[in-house]
């Protein structure tokens, strides 16, 4: 069995204050820097995949960790690896799912024998990669609400913040655009506008054009409630939401105006749930 080295003899289970700084250097595009080190050390990734499984039973939580810890075969202690407790669970599963798109598009234009997705636009892909990040939230659905309220702590927001634009980029430059003109950063904020990782904290947003940011959330929100089968209403929303912002098409007009509607609206159902704004 793993033994973790323990530093002094009243190290706590579990620290009781959490903080969120910028997470460590991530791969920006991971299949553009196949030779970085991976996202997570040995223990790191032993014990947050197996405390991942263990979400849907006891959501993101510190028992979530302890169980994960155990099951990983390393003592309960080994969570002190992990100063930003539920955080860094929630932190894995936005990286580890977005790493995997990758393979997601590989194994779709493997099964392709006709060719025609290969062929296929920017736009279609795009959706097909924005679908499928989405998708990866279905075990834990019924959880992640809590995750939404953990990376809208405002000491989480500007790693969650970071994350969503990496998965936003990570998106464009799978789907073949990485082009680097003054449409960059109008396309990265409107597919970080559908997509999101968070609600309020994106009025914090210090990264360039954050107004394109500011609000979002919708998507996933969305995905919580839907009780439709195989999320087909969720999907069917996206549709709507690429359509709003004609990303999936020639191009993007009237986006600070759909902006504008969007953050009005996103607003209002926080504000209906109870979030002070």
């Amino acid at each position: 069995m793993p033994i973790t080295r323990v530093c002094t003899p009243r190290l706590r289970l579990l620290t009781s204050v959490r903080y969120c700084p910028i997470s460590r250097g991530r791969p920006y595009h991971s299949y553009e820097h196949e030779s970085d080190p991976p996202p997570f050390n040995a223990t790191e990734e032993a014990v947050l995949a197996a405390a991942l499984r263990q979400v849907p039973e006891h959501g993101f939580t510190d028992a979530s960790l302890s169980l994960g810890a155990r099951e990983a075969g390393y003592l309960d202690i080994t969570v002190n690896l992990f100063p930003r407790g539920s955080f860094d669970l929630v932190n894995y599963h936005l990286v580890t799912r977005r790493l995997a798109l990758k393979k997601a598009l590989d194994a779709q234009a493997a099964k392709d024998d006709g060719g025609s997705f290969k062929g296929q636009g920017v736009g279609t892909k795009v959706k097909f990669l924005t679908l499928e990040r989405l998708m990866a939230n279905r075990p834990i659905i019924h959880r992640w609400q809590e995750a939404l309220a953990i990376m809208a702590q405002p000491s989480c927001i500007s790693t969650s913040i970071a994350e969503l634009a990496r998965l936003s980029d990570e998106i464009w430059i799978l789907a073949g655009d990485a082009g680097v003109d003054s449409s960059w950063y109008t396309k990265r904020a409107s597919l970080s506008v559908i997509y999101s990782s968070t609600g309020e904290n994106l009025a914090h947003c210090t990264a360039p054009k954050p107004e394109a940011m500011l609000m979002s959330g919708l998507l996933e929100l969305f995905m919580t409630q839907d009780q439709s089968t195989d999320f087909a209403d969720t999907q069917k929303f996206l549709d709507r939401r690429l359509e709003d912002v004609r990303i999936v098409g020639s191009g993007i007009s009237n986006l600070k105006g759909y902006l504008d509607f969007t953050a009005h609206s996103f607003i209002n159902v926080l504000r209906s749930k109870g979030v002070r704004i």
